[in-house]
């Protein structure tokens, strides 16, 4: 692993990939295969995504299943985490009082979905409030007394949260779900690939997991898994395609499918054709778990390296800028494949205007890419400004110590207000 491994991707020359867990890459065996379906589809577009692909895109729903270890009938694929998310929730009938919970740290665009739904049903929502670093102990037990004090019907919860980029107790929540009679929905964005899953362990009522992020298939792919105790509840794809099933009304004729679905359930048909898209990542997923077991020697030699080298990176980048990692006492938070590192520059006070945070934080992010031939997500958390490091097979730790020197350059940039040009009197100068 390290840079050795470089050859097997697509990244131009000079550029250090420091920020995999947004988006994700593939590797050139996996470019191969999904250009050979592209080909395939172009070649002859009707027999192909009417008869071969469904074939095809079984033995993905199959090889998933296995890495999964569920039932192949209960993995289906849609393009992200957020369709899942939103699948789940517009697809749940509420009563009166009942509520959706989640914590404050939930990905921005699944909170944005909760929002619509209490807007456009009668669901309320309720959050866990906290700020990082807190133990999981003390998570556990404000969720616990959160669906105690109110009438849930589904909570959401990460397994690892996107920013920052930490691990949560998500098995204990999926329990404590359990335990209330709650429908538990993991949103485990940064699941398949970054660390170990069983969801038949797990038994979630609900997961969705990207699969474009962490283990090399094209953009964009997902796992979706309902256990088949649950799929009387998801009655629509997202949109609504041609394997939705309408309640029967008497005298109303069948609607007529123009594409024939094939599969043993309604929940598997549903999914399976869902509008004309380019679905060729779904199909890549035997030959991203090719590479990874043939040449990267499977799961577990992977997420060594990569826990390893994302703890040695949080420590040196931290060391080399004078700050610190962020974790717990009990080190938990970072049993994952991030570094969440402080920068280093004033921490800021509360009433800090959302208007100079941005400018900043914009000022770190757009340059250090356009002059550093990197990118590195910076956010603003805990009124200071953090950076999220991905650890992954192509990287070694001397790219995380060049990374601190231009972490250092671009924070010293900042402090002689360079953030301020084409502003103009809007955003203020602030003591950094």
């Amino acid at each position: 692993f390290g840079h050795e491994m470089r050859k097997y991707f697509l990244f131009e020359e000079g550029y250090v990939n420091l920020n995999h867990g947004s988006f994700g890459t593939y590797a050139r065996p996996v470019r191969d295969a999904l250009r050979d379906f592209q080909d395939r589809a172009e070649a002859t577009p009707d027999p192909f995504i009417r008869f071969e692909y469904p074939r095809r895109l079984d033995e993905s729903r199959q090889a998933m299943a296995r890495f999964l270890n569920v039932p192949v009938e209960e993995i289906v694929f849609v393009p992200n985490a957020t369709t899942a998310v939103n699948t789940v929730l517009r697809n749940l009938t509420f009563k009166e009082g009942e509520k959706i919970a989640y914590f404050s740290t939930i990905y921005g665009a699944c909170e944005k979905t909760v929002e619509y739904i209490t807007e456009t049903t009668p669901a309320e929502s309720v959050k866990v409030e906290y700020t990082y670093p807190v133990s999981d102990d003390w998570m556990v037990q404000e969720f616990r007394d959160l669906l105690q004090a109110n009438k849930v019907k589904i909570a959401i919860f990460d397994t690892v949260v996107s920013l920052p980029g930490l691990r949560m107790p998500f098995e204990r929540l999926a329990e404590a779900c359990r335990e209330a009679s709650v429908l538990s929905l993991v949103d485990a964005a940064h699941g398949v690939g970054h660390i170990p899953l069983d969801l038949r362990a797990l038994s979630a009522d609900f997961t969705v997991s990207n699969v474009h992020k962490w283990l090399f298939v094209p953009r964009g792919c997902a796992v979706f898994h309902v256990p088949l105790r649950n799929q009387h509840l998801i009655r629509s794809s997202l949109p609504t395609s041609h394997g939705f099933e309408p309640l029967p009304i008497a005298g109303k004729k069948e609607l007529v499918r123009p594409i024939p679905l094939v599969g043993e359930s309604a929940f598997v048909q549903n999914f399976q054709f869902v509008g004309t898209i380019d679905n060729s990542p779904y199909l890549c997923i035997p030959a991203a778990l090719k590479f990874r077991n043939e040449v990267c020697g499977g799961e577990e030699r992977i997420m060594t390296y990569c826990r390893t080298l994302a703890k040695e990176a949080g420590e040196r980048v931290s060391k080399l800028l004078s700050t610190d990692v962020m974790d717990n006492e009990e080190k938990t938070l970072t049993d994952c494949l991030f570094a969440n590192v402080r920068l280093p520059l004033a921490r800021q006070p509360k009433d800090v205007g959302l208007s100079e945070v941005a400018a900043i934080t914009q000022f770190l992010t757009r340059t250090m890419a356009q002059e550093s031939k990197t990118f590195m997500q910076i956010m603003f958390y805990d009124d200071c400004w953090w950076v999220r490091l991905s650890a992954m097979i192509y990287l070694e730790i001397k790219d995380f110590e060049w990374a601190a020197g231009v972490l250092k350059d671009f924070c010293e940039r900042a402090r002689e207000g360079e953030y301020l040009k084409g502003h103009g009197e809007g955003v203020a100068r602030l003591t950094l």
